[in-house]
């Protein structure tokens, strides 16, 4: 079935949704962009996403013509119009039409297009057996030379990480930033657990401060759980008796080897499967309605 494509303030058909070949998005990677799940006809964490969206656009000087309110409604359109109650929405900013050049003034407006279609991140073993992981030779950019903050159309660095990963045989690539500290993986963030206690590395080591990882922080009080950032190495990870992994795609699914070591003892362990559980729960009942 073809997709409905928001595309500049309109609802077309896939075949139509095109970008001139000028668009500065494609010529540069000079744009941004934003990744939502949505669950039983809602659309969890909307507005932190698209206030992430907008955040995003303010640091690379990317004026935005719309409202947050007018981006919200047009991604609630987006899934409605392809009948969708379940998945996956993407949405794609770009500096606009301009000459060639890196001049990013000389693209007055920018662009917008949103899809709406299913998503498998890992096949659903993954969630239930644990992911094999290993560290790559490819490092997260330095903060100075561009915050990890910012969702940028330019994810080279991520796929060429990712692409290790599936040369050794892996499900996914632990990214290490500069200096050798853990950042996160080619897509997702990471929790590390060692005697009841969870740890992350905080968003200066180079990983983004993700929204599924926002999420983890509150259902940890609810749980009961101690959580804290803090700078790690990989050794950390190699002695943890639990890993999990967290991102919108991702939502959260364990880690159970890396680097050919195996974590714990090697299967998912409890405190991550009641994580799985709990964040299932939550993203499955609450939301901005699409209907």
């Amino acid at each position: 079935m073809a997709h409905k494509i928001w595309l500049d303030g309109q609802i077309v058909d896939e075949s139509e949704a095109k970008l001139s070949v000028f668009d500065h998005g494609v010529l540069y990677g000079d744009g941004i962009f934003e990744g939502i799940r949505f669950y039983n006809g809602r659309v969890f964490r909307l507005e932190e996403h698209i206030e992430r969206l907008f955040d995003s656009a303010k640091a690379i000087l990317l004026k935005m013509p719309w409202t947050l309110e007018e981006v919200c409604q047009a991604t609630v359109d987006t899934c409605k119009a392809n009948g969708l109650t379940d998945g996956y929405v993407r949405l794609v900013i770009t500096r606009g039409t301009g000459p060639l050049g890196l001049n990013p003034h000389q693209c007055p407006t920018p662009s917008m297009f949103i899809i709406a279609s299913g998503i498998t991140l890992y096949p659903e073993e993954c969630y239930t057996n644990g992911l094999e992981v290993v560290t790559c030779s490819t490092r997260r950019p330095a903060p100075a030379a561009l915050s990890p903050q910012v969702k940028s159309l330019n994810y080279l660095n991520n796929v060429m990480a990712k692409v290790e990963a599936i040369k050794a045989g892996a499900q996914e690539g632990l990214m290490l930033n500069e200096q050798g500290y853990v950042a996160e993986c080619t897509g997702d963030n990471i929790f590390v657990i060692k005697r009841g206690v969870i740890t992350t590395p905080p968003v200066s080591d180079g990983s983004l401060d993700g929204i599924t990882r926002q999420v983890i922080f509150q259902l940890a009080e609810t749980l009961g759980y101690t959580l804290q950032e803090k700078t790690m190495t990989r050794y950390d990870l190699y002695t943890a008796d639990e890993v999990f992994l967290t991102g919108t795609a991702a939502e959260v699914i364990p880690m159970v080897k890396l680097d050919e070591r195996e974590i714990g003892d090697g299967t998912p362990g409890e405190i991550s499967k009641k994580f799985i559980t709990a964040f299932r729960e939550l993203a499955n009942s609450e939301g901005t309605e699409i209907a």
